[in-house]
């Protein structure tokens, strides 16, 4: 009984002793957010990844708590530097083309939202036909970033040319 008073004990003063460690929890400033004119995608994307995928990341209170805080906060670290809507604008057509390729793969085969989020925040939960939805407005926003690629490209050609000499 002494053991287990002393092993609560040291616990304890540990847990207090790591609070002393904060993580930062301040967001870059946003670039050119990724505008969903969707309501229902929109609502979507805000319950279920705005947190890891956004700068405007809902802290839950335990997110303050060490090593807890620790964990949570390099979760939305990796989450930005994978995908960052907050900073959409600034890639180029190539890495937002990219980039809802890897969404699409993630949400179909049900890896995004990661079960760790989803298990503390079942709201974010999708079904299957929100999975659908999601899905069907990335291949959509897809295919008019290639329908804008091939415009620019044609731009191009057509400015080079009257670039030519005669």
């Amino acid at each position: 009984m002494r053991n287990t008073s002393k092993m609560l004990a040291f616990s304890g003063l540990a847990l207090v002793v790591l609070q002393a460690f904060p993580v930062d929890r301040t967001a870059p400033p946003d670039g050119g957010p990724l505008v969903i004119h969707d309501a229902a995608v929109a609502d979507i994307v805000d319950r279920a990844c705005a947190d890891c995928h956004t700068n405007d990341t809902e802290w839950p209170w335990y997110s303050r708590v060490a090593p807890m805080s620790w964990w949570i906060a390099n979760h939305v670290r990796e989450g930005r530097s994978e995908l960052n809507l907050s900073t959409w604008m600034e890639m180029d057509l190539r890495r937002q083309f990219g980039k809802l390729g890897e969404v699409i793969d993630y949400v179909e085969s049900g890896e995004m939202p990661l079960p760790s989020y989803t298990w503390a925040h079942p709201e974010s939960r999708l079904t299957a036909d929100e999975r659908e939805s999601l899905v069907r407005w990335a291949k959509d926003t897809r295919s008019r970033l290639r329908l804008a690629a091939d415009r620019d490209a044609e731009e191009m050609e057509a400015e080079a040319t009257r670039a030519l000499p005669d």
